[in-house]
């Protein structure tokens, strides 16, 4: 009998709006595969008006993140139009279940990207901007290895919204885009820093990797446009209250955000 994601779609709405915490989905409904995954990630798409999608967040790019959230494999999470914004963002602290923020590097893309096999130089062939970012994460997960990675592919990984620093002409592809340092600071001095060499080797190995991914497969693969967040050269800073957070990557235009 063929998996119906719909009632795992349906059932990750509800815990959303109802700001519970999702644990593992009842038997016959969770998804059991990362392709079931993906199928669940495609239907919540619909059911929230996001097809075709702005685009993609890759989380887990990073050897740092991996570790830190126990994964030995990227995953990604379709990003609504209204959860995208450009340059800074003034967003409420209480609309969001226990946030975080991270410094990433994105892409919008000028051509599509089909599903399937990817190299790194047909990813780079495919980008049309290259700029920094910040996703905007919740927490709303218990155990991460009751829950499964398949479940956290439904759910998006984490995402909410993003701040992306597109409204700038950047003469990107003279930089060594490969070996950026990217810092993430918050407005009572403390940050973080990486370097984008740590996103999979190089930042656009992610993009080519989510050309191949069951998740693009899901979504019919990638369209001129759309936007994807490489991944971030940090752990996620979570928040404890209000704040205004700043991602650098010279010599790109720094995003902000301020989650008030």
């Amino acid at each position: 009998m063929a998996y119906d994601p719909i009632p795992a779609a349906e059932a990750l709405l509800r815990i959303r709006r109802e700001r519970t915490v999702v644990g593992p989905l009842p038997v016959g409904i969770a998804p059991s595969t990362g392709a079931e995954g993906a199928a669940v990630q495609l239907a919540l798409a619909g059911l929230v008006g996001s097809l075709p999608p702005a685009g993609f967040k890759i989380g887990a790019t990073g050897k740092r993140m991996q570790v830190y959230l126990g994964v030995d494999a990227p995953i990604a999470g379709f990003m609504r139009e209204q959860d995208v914004h450009h340059g800074h963002a003034e967003l409420r602290f209480a609309d969001y279940i226990k946030p975080g923020v991270e410094c990433e590097v994105a892409v919008r893309l000028a051509h599509d990207l089909p599903p399937g096999p990817c190299s790194l130089e047909q990813a780079l062939a495919a980008v049309g901007g290259f700029f920094a970012g910040i996703e905007i994460v919740e927490n709303r997960y218990g155990d991460l290895t009751e829950l499964g990675t398949p479940v956290l592919v439904a759910d998006q990984m984490y995402h909410c919204a993003a701040v992306i620093g597109d409204r700038h002409n950047v003469e990107w592809r003279a930089l060594d885009i490969g070996a950026l340092a990217g810092r993430i600071e918050l407005d009572d001095g403390s940050g973080d820093a990486g370097v984008t060499t740590d996103l999979l080797g190089h930042p656009l190995n992610g993009l080519a990797w989510l050309a191949g991914s069951p998740e693009a497969a899901a979504f019919g693969g990638l369209k001129a446009g759309q936007v994807v967040m490489l991944g971030s050269v940090t752990p996620p800073v979570w928040l404890t209250g209000p704040a205004v957070v700043t991602v650098t990557f010279p010599p790109l235009p720094p995003v902000t955000v301020r989650l008030r």
